[in-house]
């Protein structure tokens, strides 16, 4: 994600809710910033890599309502659609997932495991982990580049 974002001539800036270092296997990143420190005003578009959680985080549905409210385009990839469903922003919209997530989206409009934009929402149902398990294609570089025409579109 970070590399397409940066060949398109955009800046990247990662936050966490806690800024603190992310691990995951062999793989290690230090976020620029902590999410309350994050002005949406200050960006182009954001991005939420595919990510899990049982807990639904007040703060987070806060800020991609916030996001959408201001009209910047916003994607996610596969677990990361549940924030866009727990922050009521995919009613009426099409939506991808890995599965159906039926009555959770209000007038959603499931549209199967690739990568759907319905205006400034970008979603992909599939990530590398996913991929892997089921041999479907990874929806990682369509979602990034897709969110990079959605907002060199939105700033023309």
């Amino acid at each position: 994600m970070s590399d397409i974002i940066k060949q398109s001539g955009y800046e990247v800036t990662i936050s966490t809710i806690s800024g603190e270092v992310l691990k995951a296997g062999s793989v290690t990143v230090e976020p620029d910033l902590k999410l309350s420190e994050v002005n949406i005003d200050d960006y182009a578009g954001f991005i939420f890599p595919c990510m899990v959680s049982e807990e639904v985080n007040p703060e987070l549905i806060t800020f991609v309502k916030a996001i959408v409210d201001k009209g910047k385009p916003i994607a996610a990839q596969a677990g990361s659609v549940g924030l866009l469903i727990n922050a009521d922003v995919l009613n009426g919209k099409k939506y991808t997932l890995n599965h159906d997530a039926g009555a959770d989206v209000k007038d959603g409009i499931y549209s199967g495991t690739g990568v759907v934009q319905d205006g400034i929402i970008i979603t992909s149902g599939t990530c590398p982990w996913i991929a892997k398990e089921t041999g479907w294609v990874d929806g990682t570089a369509k979602l990034t580049q897709t969110l990079v025409d959605a907002i060199k579109a939105k700033n023309k």
